[in-house]
């Protein structure tokens, strides 16, 4: 994978994270005088943040969803990172700090080149946060303040309830909550297929999901152009589309769902990606990303209306 630092894009290693090129794309930008930028509102209270900030929060979350934290514990990470770096993966700081969490090499942290790998970092904290008996009940910034022993111990109370509504939305406790307005669409390149039917665009989307979210089942373009189940004109012919499966449908696996469909959206500007399907609802990159999740409404066609609906698995499809 590869995140942001700054305007500079920097690869993980390292951590069992593959890194994969290619995705460092300029888009075209077009004339609608407004910023691209993210929003997660949760029981009436929005949080906007820009593209990089939106990528970074996703990354803490998706991480505390992966190791089977609670949503208690990615708030405590979005506090503390928000009063750190104000979600940017800084190249410096006070003394020898710097990335997410302001971390020192100093300190033990690791060295600089892996506190800079935001999911190192990420994973990180939350050793640190697991180790803390009773974190679950403590007060966001007691918990913050032990893990980080910060000069400033009661300033991540100040970012709590932003950081509770970006954990909501994005651990997807709360479903179609966190949404981006995107501008402009990325340069067209090859549509060559990899080795698994997919187009690289396609395939590095694939990669990020399992390695993100440790493996979950996945669907894509058969190699040799070998496809059923779609309907007519569906990405999954170009290979530009990858399924991510979270049956059986159950509560418990369409907030995993969720989880996983809104880091996609946060992502979408990075991994150029043009649409996302779940649970009757679809999200699609420019003119009509600023609308947020829409309703979805597949053709009408016999068949399992779950499957049709995208109720047991994220769609995901990626720009020619």
């Amino acid at each position: 994978m590869k995140f942001r630092t700054g305007v500079a894009v920097v690869g993980l290693a390292g951590v069992g994270v593959a890194a994969v090129v290619g995705y460092g794309l300029v888009r075209q930008v077009t004339p609608l005088f407004q910023p691209d930028e993210c929003t997660a509102t949760v029981e009436g209270r929005t949080v906007t943040l820009d593209l990089e900030q939106a990528e970074n929060a996703a990354l803490i979350t998706a991480v505390a969803v992966d190791r089977g934290m609670p949503a208690r514990a990615a708030t405590i990470a979005l506090a503390t990172a928000y009063q750190e770096s104000k979600l940017y993966n800084l190249e410096s700081g006070d003394r020898d700090s710097l990335g997410l969490f302001q971390q020192r090499p100093s300190q033990g942290w690791g060295t600089r080149a892996e506190i800079q790998d935001p999911y190192y970092a990420t994973n990180a904290f939350y050793d640190e946060l697991a180790k803390l008996d009773g974190y679950e009940s403590m007060r966001v910034t007691v918990a913050a303040q032990r893990v980080q022993r910060s000069g400033f111990p009661e300033a991540y109370a100040d970012h709590e309830a932003d950081a509770r509504v970006l954990a909501s939305a994005l651990t997807g406790n709360s479903r179609h909550a966190f949404g981006c307005r995107l501008g402009g669409t990325p340069d067209a390149v090859s549509a060559r297929l990899t080795g698994t039917g997919l187009t690289h665009r396609a395939e590095v989307v694939r990669r990020e999901v399992s390695e993100v979210f440790d493996d979950p089942p996945l669907g894509g373009f058969a190699p040799g152009g070998v496809q059923t189940g779609h309907m007519a004109g569906s990405a999954h012919y170009e290979g530009r589309a990858v399924d991510i499966f979270v049956r059986p449908i159950s509560a418990e696996n369409k907030v995993r769902g969720w989880a996983i469909a809104q880091y996609l959206v946060a992502q979408a500007d990075r991994l150029d990606i043009k649409t996302v399907i779940f649970d009757g609802r679809i999200w699609t990159a420019g003119s009509k990303s600023g609308d947020g999740w829409r309703h979805y409404e597949p053709p009408e066609r016999s068949g399992d209306r779950a499957i049709l609906e995208h109720r047991d698995h994220v769609h995901v499809d990626v720009y020619p």
